[in-house]
Order: C-alpha cells, then structure tokens, then sequence
C-alpha cells in the first residue's frame, strides 16, 4: 500500500501558525500570503496566480490588509504550493495571536501627501516584530499623512506622518485661504496693532492642529512653512466586535531610534498585562490609558516601570 503524503496534525499545527487557516470544507486550507505594506513583484504575483491555478480554484482573494490569499487548496497539496511560493520568494502570512503583516499607504515616494518614507518604516517593523507572540492578534498600520488611508487609528500600533507649521509673515499675502481649509479651524486670523501700525498674524491653536500638510501645502505664497516633520504615534485600535478608535501616545515623536523605542515598550507592556485573546485596545480601557501612557513614556513617578504593578493587570 502506498504511503500517504498527508500531512499530520502536528504539521498542520505549525504551519497554521505561519499563515496557512482551516476553511469550513473539510481538508481544505487558506494560504495567507505576506505582503509588506501591500507590495509584491510582478514574478511573485506571478507564481502566486500559478499556485491558485494549479492547487487551488483559479482565483485570488486580495484581503482588507493589503494581502492575497489562495483559498481551496487541499491539504495534500499544501506542502507542494508552499515549495513553488517559496521558491519566487513569496513568504507566508501570520495568523492567531501574533504580530500581523504590516500595511503602510505610498507614503512620499508617490502621493503628493505623505510627508515621510512610509514602505521603510514598514519593513523595518516587519523585520523587528513580525510574527511575534503577544497576548492576541496584533496589527501595526504606517500612513504617510492626516488622511489616514491605512486606518492607523484602527490597529494596535498607528504610525502618522505630522508636520508642525510655521507661519512666515513676511511671505503671506493674507488671502485667508489657510482659515478656509484647515479641516479642524485651527487657524486663525488676528489684527494687531492701531493705525498705521495696524496689521495682523496668524496664528494656530496647537492642541487642535492635527498635523496635516493642507497649510504648507495650499498656502499660494508659502507663508505656512514645515517647521518641524515627525510622527504621531497611536495605541490600542482595533475593529471587530468591540470597535475602538486607538489613543494618541504621543505627538510629533522626532526620529526613528525614539518611534521604534516607543514600540518596543507598549509591545512590553502588552505582553506584561495583557489577557490571554484580549486585544491591546480593551487592556488599555480595562487598567486605563492614563496609566498605560505613563508607563510607556515613563512621564510619572507613580507609573509601573518605577512602582508596584497597574492595578488589574
């Protein structure tokens, strides 16, 4: 009698925690593929098309992430599909409680928007976390700009490009266009002076500023200048059956040694008090955001780096 070129159980474990899920029809699986900030070649997108044909229906599911999957491949033929992806250099998702693929928008290098490399931050957070184990799914989102395309403010960790604008006095011809646009009314427009020494400003309210680029950009004389350029970094988004909107941790963080620093401690803080399948966002809301922000910014005295462990944790 033949032998069987099944694959046990044992294996199917391990290879569903590299992206590879059960579907509902008995012995046929989902393979999820990995594409760092939704990028692929064309030779990989290729043999992705060629291992749908062949193992699977002839068709490809392009996910909410950024990602492809092929499903309807039969167990059988797992370990063959995942030989000729690996073989054009296609990786394979994550799934279950780890860090996810990372998704990032265009960022500068396309999109007249995107204030910073948006695809370098993403493969370097790909290289430093994915695939980790934490306490549930984890997922991280880069977008270049306040437009937020990659839903930042919906992912356990948001990256946004910020800008901080300058107004120069000396360019502005006080069109007013400035006040019109800004999508938050943080512009406004001041007289200052009596006579002939009458005049005015702008100036901007910098708490309600949401760092966008609408300012420098639209300004016709130049006035609104990039005074300084960095990332506003979030914590705790997620959708699914309890949506929450993520938190801001802190804003115009400068470079990207402090970005990734800050990373590492909420992932550390995370795994430290986080329960077993609860996500980021609802261990913020359950301990309180107060405190979870005080001990990743290590900014309070009282805060768990330096005291007695975040009461609920």
């Amino acid at each position: 009698m033949a032998k069987s070129t099944q694959l046990h159980e044992p294996d199917l474990a391990v290879l569903t925690k590299t992206g590879i899920l059960r579907q509902k029809q008995p012995n046929y699986y989902v393979m999820r593929i990995k594409a760092v900030a939704g990028d692929l070649s064309a030779r990989q997108l290729s043999c992705i098309a060629a291992v749908a044909e062949q193992y699977g229906k002839g068709v490809l599911h392009l996910s909410t992430r950024q990602g492809v999957e092929i499903h309807n491949v039969h167990r059988d033929n797992l370990e063959k599909a995942l030989l000729e992806l690996q073989q054009a250099g296609v990786e394979m998702g994550a799934s279950g409680s780890r860090v996810r693929v990372i998704v990032a928008c265009p960022g500068e290098e396309t999109c007249k928007w995107g204030v910073f490399e948006t695809k370098k931050i993403a493969r370097e957070l790909d290289k430093r976390y994915f695939n980790q184990d934490t306490p549930s799914k984890f997922k991280m989102a880069v977008t270049g700009c306040s437009n937020n395309c990659t839903k930042a403010t919906e992912n356990d960790i948001g990256i946004r490009g910020a800008i901080e604008p300058e107004w120069d006095a000396s360019s502005c011809c006080d069109c007013g266009v400035c006040v019109k646009f800004c999508p938050v009314q943080a512009i406004t427009r001041k007289p200052v002076g009596r006579g002939k020494n009458k005049g005015y400003r702008y100036d901007i309210d910098r708490k309600r500023c949401i760092n966008c680029s609408i300012c420098t950009k639209q300004c016709p004389s130049k006035a609104w200048v990039v005074g300084q350029q960095g990332y506003n970094l979030y914590i705790g988004g997620t959708m699914g059956k309890i949506p929450r909107f993520a938190s801001l941790l802190k804003k115009q963080v400068e470079g990207e040694a402090e970005l990734y620093d800050l990373i590492d401690k909420a992932l550390s803080c995370y795994r430290k008090h986080g329960r077993k399948k609860e996500r980021f966002g609802h261990m913020i809301d359950r301990i309180g955001l107060q405190a979870v922000k005080d001990e990743i910014l290590g900014e309070s005295p009282e805060s768990p780096k330096n005291g007695p462990p975040l009461a609920g944790s």
